[in-house]
């Protein structure tokens, strides 16, 4: 898998860059917390709990406002997984899936140790993180998934059976691979889809997700990048139900004033071609951030996952400072995020300047391991 010569980086591009890229993963965190507390709940129980509008603010989860669960954590993996790639290239290998497969065992052993283990050195930073070690929902798929050392692949793919949207939801970091071409970062995004999630729904699903917010990333709107995930799409084998569901999306933006009922149709039986649709339509849809995101919480399918995904492409497209400050003050592991994103942006800007088969700087190869 190769990658292809990259944009020239003035100062404006990269710092548009990193507003897209700190936007994309705050955006993740936001949607995924706001959608938490009422993950699971029908439109009537929400209300109930949280009146007419539903939930119209961060509300607790978990213990706290803000609170993020396993598909914020996986998203975050994700990315440390991308810049392990890029470092471990200097060394002649250049295998992306086997590094974010390295990534998610990183994020599976949060879910089972008490803490950061100082002896594994080739941890990096980001599995340092104390405030990561919380188990946060994950689904059996997921903790099958990457129970063990054997990697999913599209020829032998783990949970075979498995159409859940939780492979989508940590798949926007592909598409910040602004550099890359489209065809790539959806190969990319399906084949690392298959460690966990193996049926073919969920993983092409990933990597339309992925393909979108690539062209957000790289300027597009989203409608247009919606088109061209559709047109990717269409030259693999069981993308019908994926691009079925796209279009269902763009359809129903003629539909009239959104409501909740429409989200919950679009996302069906929360497969991930359903949620991914919700996502794509209440990001199209949404008057501001806010309003799509407060769209894609308040629904009977999976909200977590619906608002991530939405949040994903509101930050791509709008950047970080579309997002509501209050929500974002109060975000959980916001330092965290905002320093991976600022790492990614850097790795992806100026590479060459951090390490290459030379030389290195030895702070960049301790928080990013080259093992």
């Amino acid at each position: 898998m190769g990658t292809t010569a990259g944009p020239v980086w003035g100062r404006a591009e990269q710092q548009d860059f990193r507003s897209r890229v700190r936007g994309t993963l705050l955006g993740v965190a936001v949607g995924d917390a706001l959608g938490a507390p009422v993950d699971g709940l029908g439109i009537e129980e929400i209300r109930e709990a949280y009146g007419p509008e539903g939930v119209v603010d961060l509300a607790p989860a978990y213990g706290r406002r803000g609170a993020v669960t396993h598909l914020t954590q996986l998203t975050l993996f994700s990315v440390d997984g991308l810049i392990r790639a890029q470092v471990r290239r200097d060394t002649g290998a250049w295998h992306p899936p086997t590094d974010l497969h390295r990534a998610y065992l990183r994020w599976a052993a949060t879910q089972r140790d008490w803490g950061p283990d100082e002896r594994r050195e080739d941890d990096g930073w980001l599995a340092r993180e104390e405030w990561l070690y919380a188990r946060r929902g994950p689904t059996r798929s997921l903790l099958i998934g990457f129970g063990d050392a054997r990697m999913g692949s599209l020829e032998a793919p783990k949970n075979p059976g498995e159409a859940g949207p939780e492979a989508a939801a940590r798949s926007a970091p592909f598409g910040l691979l602004v550099g890359w071409e489209p065809q790539l970062v959806i190969q990319l995004a399906v084949e690392c889809a298959a460690q966990s999630h193996g049926h073919p729904t969920a993983y092409l699903a990933a990597g339309a997700y992925a393909v979108v917010v690539h062209g957000l990333a790289r300027g597009d709107s989203l409608d247009g990048a919606v088109q061209r995930a559709l047109a990717m799409l269409a030259a693999r084998p069981g993308h019908e139900p994926v691009s079925v569901a796209l279009q269902q999306a763009l359809g129903a933006v003629r539909q009239g004033i959104p409501t909740p009922g429409r989200v919950e149709e679009l996302a069906g039986d929360g497969a991930a071609e359903g949620v991914v649709s919700a996502a794509v339509y209440c990001s199209l849809v949404g008057e501001d951030v806010r309003h799509g995101l407060r769209l894609a919480a308040n629904h009977g399918g999976p909200s977590a996952a619906t608002a991530a995904l939405a949040g994903g492409l509101l930050g791509a497209l709008h950047g970080e400072t579309a997002l509501p400050p209050a929500w974002l003050a109060e975000i959980e592991g916001r330092p965290t995020i905002l320093e991976l994103a600022d790492d990614f942006a850097m790795e992806m800007t100026q590479g060459p300047a951090l390490h290459s088969p030379a030389g290195a700087s030895p702070a960049w190869l301790a928080r990013y391991p080259r093992a």
